[in-house]
């Protein structure tokens, strides 16, 4: 009998919110072995690390100098992705990037251009389109349940973060914003169902200079907006079906999660983009009321994509939430966002390949052959 297979090392960088959830799932994972938590600050890393009994913690060149860690999991703000990604690259490691890809598309394009030439893959979250919702709903409608699809419909809309985030200035910095911060879930989730979008319209706002934080220590303090805080979009796919998009900071009413898919015999409405299952509703044509419709599949949370791309590279086969869909899908906002300025259509350039979709088993609890 051959031997087992040992985990894949992997190094998280960046210990603030989110890793919380990446280091509670991968310390989970039997495919992975966290082994090194690095962070700017020292402090955070070691707490991180004590707090998931990660054997390892400090610099960021520490964990990129560890000789076990074979894949950087990239959890630094968004004006860092790249150059964290970059530096990981350039150490021969693998990286899987928090979403947005990059900063900008040139940057994304450089993240990508150089993986290939050290022979390194990139992934990106969200891994959310991997997780039983996306994916039954991209069953459905390749088995016909909604007849040719033609459209879609997202809505994201709320008063925004700094009410609850302690330290939010940098979701509302260059980079951000609603539609660089959950814009990707929409455009990703619509881009796994679509494919390539070819060009995008849009117009944005912002509805105040700054804004003051509302909880934590720093509570009372103002800070300045950079970015818009109310977007609302049209997209074009090259496989003929259009969107309505929009994101915003800037309502009183919270309403979140909003996606539906309407094709020429049905409307599909898909549960928050921003989870990995929930309920898909169908109504088709003639029916008065929705009917629930089953998921099917893993529903295990962050993390999900690093473990489906730690078994692409072992097993020589792609992974699905690759670099080339989130530079496509930053390329996308970033042309929402140029839209916003010169009050024109933008054309789409990048393309990827649609991605297999998951075995309905596919389990990351599970350790692979």
């Amino acid at each position: 009998m051959a031997a087992a297979r040992e985990p894949f090392g992997i190094a998280v960088v960046g210990c603030g919110n989110i890793s919380k959830q990446y280091l509670t799932n991968l310390s989970a994972f039997p495919d992975v072995q966290v082994l090194f938590c690095a962070d700017l600050d020292l402090a955070r890393a070691k707490a991180q690390a004590s707090a998931y009994d990660i054997p390892g913690a400090g610099s960021v060149q520490q964990a990129l100098d560890h000789p076990g860690v074979q894949l950087v999991v990239n959890l630094t703000i968004p004006v860092a992705h790249a150059e964290v990604a970059l530096a990981a690259i350039a150490a021969g490691k693998h990286v899987w990037n928090e979403k947005p890809l990059a900063p900008d598309t040139a940057a994304g394009r450089a993240v990508l251009e150089q993986a290939a030439a050290a022979g390194v893959r990139v992934g990106c979250a969200p891994d959310t389109v991997l997780g039983a919702s996306i994916q039954s709903a991209g069953r459905l409608i390749a088995a016909g349940a909604i007849g040719t699809p033609l459209s879609a419909l997202t809505l994201l809309q709320g008063a925004g973060p700094e009410s609850w985030h302690p330290d939010p200035e940098f979701l509302f910095a260059k980079g951000a914003g609603p539609l660089f911060d959950l814009g990707p879930y929409y455009l990703s989730t619509l881009a796994m169902l679509f494919g390539p979008a070819t060009r995008v319209a849009a117009v944005g706002r912002k509805a105040r200079d700054t804004r003051v934080i509302g909880s934590g220590p720093r509570a009372g303090t103002e800070f300045t907006v950079e970015v818009p805080t109310y977007t609302s979009a049209l997209a074009e796919y090259a496989s003929g079906q259009t969107a309505s998009l929009l994101f915003s900071w800037d309502s009183p009413l919270r309403r979140s999660g909003f996606v539906e898919i309407t094709g020429t015999d049905a409307t599909l409405a898909m549960p928050d983009p921003n989870q990995f299952d929930g309920e898909l509703r169908i109504c088709r044509a003639g029916d008065d009321d929705w009917t629930v419709v089953a998921t099917q599949g893993a529903a295990a949370g962050r993390g999900s994509g690093v473990v489906d791309m730690v078994r692409g590279i072992t097993h020589g086969e792609p992974h699905r939430a690759s670099g080339e869909i989130a530079l496509h899908v930053l390329e996308v906002m970033t042309a929402i966002e140029r839209s916003g300025a010169t009050a024109a259509f933008e054309p789409i350039e990048s393309v990827f390949d649609m991605p297999a979709a998951l075995a309905v088993e596919w389990d990351p609890y599970v350790r692979s052959a």
